[in-house]
């Protein structure tokens, strides 16, 4: 798998984990939500054009989105673990490994 794949299946799962967070009744005003939309949002920014990314180019554009978006799923993660949410704070460091690797692949 490419990484422009590989990056718009992680966007898709952190995502698919912002819809968790709804469903559980997180609300628009807890932090952790906040925290998971701006890694959304972060890694949104380059989802339609990360397959246009010449490859040489790819670590230098994509490693601070993916860092960022890191941080952000991080300090949900330990929000959630301070509400004694460990099931969603272990997706939610599902998700920050996945970042990781990619992050490494680059």
């Amino acid at each position: 798998m490419s990484i422009s794949e590989r990056y718009r299946e992680t966007i898709g799962d952190v995502r698919g984990f912002l819809d968790i967070l709804k469903g559980q009744g997180a609300t628009e005003d807890s932090v952790e939500l906040r925290q998971v939309v701006k890694a959304v949002e972060n890694l949104a920014e380059l989802e339609e054009l990360v397959g246009e990314i010449p490859r040489i180019r790819l670590e230098s554009q994509l490693t601070p989105v993916l860092l960022k978006a890191h941080g952000d799923l991080d300090r949900a993660r330990l929000l959630l673990e301070e509400k004694g949410e460990e099931d969603l704070a272990a997706r939610a460091w599902g998700l920050e490994q996945k970042l990781y690797r990619l992050l490494n692949d680059l």
